[in-house]
Formats: structure tokens, sequence, C-alpha cells
């Protein structure tokens, strides 16, 4: 099972008096999908939720988080046992609509970053304006030449996705930043 293969999974930071922490998070589906913009309803209806339609939306349902990074593609995070039903409904959908769906699961990892100082953590990485990010905004940027996609899922709670390989070297600048702030450096 890909959890077992989990590159962050197991990894914590004792930093109790830090304004900013990270974490792994837990394995989950991930799919990319291209669709044209003009069926987007049909892969909403796929997807079992409004997927959003301006680029830079974030829109999650219970469970479930999908981002428009692009005019006719979309990141989609589910719960790993709800995987094979939305393949078989995207599946379903390829006979009424040319669509692209892809289990980039094996590829993806995800970091949490939360808390009061989070989007200044970021800030010391990323090169756009971290804290100008709208709640339940997403979108691709890079973080010390490592493209990641960027949610920004609540005010002091971000997640980063990340490749597998570079999700160690992510991990340890986001947790050398971590320090710093709790040090007061």
């Amino acid at each position: 099972m890909r959890q077992e293969e989990h590159p962050l999974i197991g990894r914590s930071l004792d930093m109790p008096h830090a304004p900013a922490t990270i974490r792994p998070v837990e394995d989950a589906a991930r799919f990319n999908l291209r669709i044209s913009p003009d069926n987007l309803a049909e892969a909403s209806a796929a997807w079992g939720a409004i997927l959003p339609a301006r680029i830079g939306e974030l829109a999650s349902s219970p469970g479930r988080l999908a981002a428009c990074i692009g005019p006719d593609e979309w990141f989609l995070i589910a719960p790993l046992e709800e995987q094979g039903a939305i393949e078989a409904a995207f599946s379903a959908l390829y006979a009424k609509t040319i669509h692209s769906l892809v289990d980039v699961g094996h590829r993806e990892v995800g970091i949490a970053i939360e808390g009061p100082a989070a989007a200044d953590v970021l800030q010391s990485c990323i090169a756009f304006e971290v804290g100008a990010m709208a709640m339940n905004e997403a979108r691709r940027t890079i973080i010390d030449r490592v493209p990641i996609i960027l949610f920004r899922e609540a005010q002091e709670r971000f997640r980063i996705e990340v490749w597998h390989s570079f999700s160690d070297h992510v991990w340890h600048l986001l947790a050398g930043i971590c320090r710093e702030y709790e040090l007061g450096v």
C-alpha cells in the first residue's frame, strides 16, 4: 500500500512553542483531471461535488479537495478508500465526454503548515506574497526550486502537495524555518 511507502509518515517536530508547525498529511487518492471547462458539470457529477471553475479556486466537500490549477486542469484529493469509486465514475464518463483522469497518488505527498506564523514561514521560501492568498485558494508555485501546489485551507493553515522525490528536501527546509521562528531568530 502507498501508505507504507509515504516518505513523511511518522515524522514529527517537537516544537511546543513554535508559532508555526509542520506535519505530514495522511496519504490520499490524488488525481490530475484534464477536461474542457464546457464539460465541467459532467465532471462535477462524476467527482460527486462541484468542481471550481476559476483558476486558483479551491473547493472542499467532506474529505475531498478540488483545485482548479489551469484553464482545463484540476488537482483532486480524496480519501484512499474512495479511489476505486472515483475511477469508476470517471471511467463511465469516457463514453460521453473526452477527458483524462490520471492517478498521481504515487507521485505526491502532502505537508500541512499551521499556526499564526504559517504564512511567514512559507514566505521565507516562496517568491509571491503568501499572506495575500485568499482562503480556499490554490496555486502552483515553487519552493526553493521545487514545484508544488499550495492550498490555503484556513487563515492559519496551508497544505503543500509535493512530489515524493522532493518531499524530504521541502520537509527539512520548512522544519529549519519553523525552528528559527521558535527560537526567535
